[in-house]
């Protein structure tokens, strides 16, 4: 079985021809790159295919057609969250436009003055939040909880093409729990700390819940963390629609009792689930997430 290893897929090469096409050719004509893209992987990506394919049959029970043609969808739509992700990392931020819906869940939850936890997924594009909240006069730092392993010349390239230095911090998960810590103290500060609670990786703690019909396992820490801390929880997720147009969501975690991590992860499932089927090409979990095929 292909299990996700805390790392997510990337080169070098592929962020900088994007920068190249994004200043030589703009940003709509960089999308058009991107069929040969996604046709690469839609042909020979074997097992990414299958595992994407997989969940448009059976979780969402598409027809095998449609499934096919969903599966170079995905890529396609990734490839455009890249593009965007750099563009708008590059200056090019007033090329975009957004929307958001619930801004004032994150404004009640930063007037209780105790921090809070946003969770959210691999699922649209949550790294370019941060451009968008400036725009809203939201002054808070954002901690980014992660046990992905990236790549690390990757994230310095986009660092050395970026007009301006990100203000999210990371809080890297450590075998010595020390990371717990860093959250204590930066929610003490009225900080908020981001999870993303879709993914886990083999030898951690996990906790299994519904998603789409069908038990899978997620990581433990966000929803433990979160639901011992007695912190606002806000699930928050950052939407590609069409054009160069993103909808920011912002939702209470609700009915939602003290130390009922469990509880929090079936509250977390049900909202990711109406978000994948409003946007079932935006999710980017390209492995055996359900655990279910040979």
């Amino acid at each position: 079985m292909n299990k996700w290893k805390g790392k997510s897929k990337g080169t070098i090469l592929g962020y900088k021809i994007f920068v190249w096409c994004i200043r030589n050719i703009g940003i709509r004509s960089s999308y058009a790159v991107l069929y040969f893209v996604a046709s690469y992987y839609f042909l020979f990506e074997k097992k990414s295919n299958r595992y994407i394919s997989y969940y448009f049959k059976k979780r969402l029970n598409y027809s095998a057609w449609k499934a096919k043609k969903s599966v170079f969808k995905s890529y396609f739509t990734f490839g455009k969250v890249l593009i965007d992700k750099t563009a708008i990392s590059t200056g090019l931020r007033d090329q975009y436009t957004y929307e958001f819906d619930g801004i004032e869940n994150l404004r009640n939850l930063l007037a209780e003055k105790k921090g809070g936890i946003l969770i959210s997924a691999h699922i649209g594009n949550f790294e370019i939040a941060e451009h968008f909240f400036a725009d809203i006069d939201f002054d808070c730092q954002i901690n980014m909880v992660t046990t992905d392993q990236e790549i690390t010349v990757i994230k310095e390239y986009l660092e050395s093409v970026s007009v301006k230095e990100s203000n999210i911090k990371f809080i890297y998960v450590k075998d010595d729990m020390s990371h717990i810590f860093d959250i204590n103290e930066a929610l003490s500060k009225n900080e908020l700390i981001c999870f993303t609670g879709d993914r886990y990786f083999e030898g951690s703690k996990f906790l299994e819940g519904d998603l789409l019909g069908k038990i899978a396992k997620f990581p433990a820490g966000p929803f433990m963390i979160a639901s011992r801390l007695g912190v606002p929880v806000v699930y928050v997720y950052v939407m590609k629609e069409s054009n160069l147009h993103y909808h920011l969501y912002a939702r209470v975690a609700q009915n939602v009792k003290k130390r009922d991590a469990a509880g929090l992860l079936h509250s977390y499932t049900q909202n990711l689930e109406s978000m994948i089927k409003k946007y079932p090409f935006q999710w980017f979990n390209y492995f055996d997430f359900w655990d279910d095929l040979p």
